[in-house]
């Protein structure tokens, strides 16, 4: 699929399996409501609990949440910056909290996604509360059903992104 064909999907709705820096992300467009509920299904994610997006520039970021760090330290990289927002409906449907998690992994089809100029739902592609996912292989069937989109960049050597909360570090 080439840059056009990516962009064009991604503002149809459509789903994505997608690498990153750290491990294989299940995502859409975060500005279409609809795309984001059939992402809190397939995961079977509790409705009310927030998910982070890939922000399409550190721009982005300034204009839409509240900066209480260094963002060029962090992004792009495996790191998700929790941030309040500027407007507490934002994207409510994505996070019905006051703040946001954003990232920008540290990957070429990032770039790609980032061209399409929207937040883009960043979520492991597992169901809620099971191991994280390094390979398309080890993915769910029941998941694999129900996305239009598998990009395979084989196995991945990462760990969950590392959250940030006011400039530290959270432990997990």
């Amino acid at each position: 699929m080439n840059q056009e064909q990516i962009i064009q999907e991604i503002k149809k709705g459509r789903i994505f399996i997608y690498p990153t820096d750290t491990i294989y992300g299940l995502g859409c467009d975060a500005t279409n409501i609809k795309a984001v509920e059939k992402i809190k299904e397939i995961k079977q994610r509790d409705k009310d609990k927030p998910l982070s997006i890939i922000a399409p520039s550190i721009n982005w970021i300034k204009e839409n949440l509240i900066i209480d760090c260094d963002l060029d330290k962090y992004l792009p990289g495996p790191y998700t910056i929790i941030l309040k927002k500027k407007n507490p409906n934002f994207l409510s449907h994505v996070s019905n909290k006051e703040s946001l998690g954003v990232r920008i992994p540290n990957h070429e089809f990032t770039r790609k996604i980032q061209e399409s100029n929207l937040p883009f739902i960043t979520t492991s592609v597992n169901l809620s509360g099971e191991p994280f996912i390094t390979k398309i292989s080890d993915i769910n069937p029941d998941i694999l059903e129900q996305v239009e989109h598998i990009i395979d960049y084989g196995e991945l050597n990462g760990k969950p992104s590392t959250i940030i909360i006011q400039g530290k570090i959270l432990e997990r």
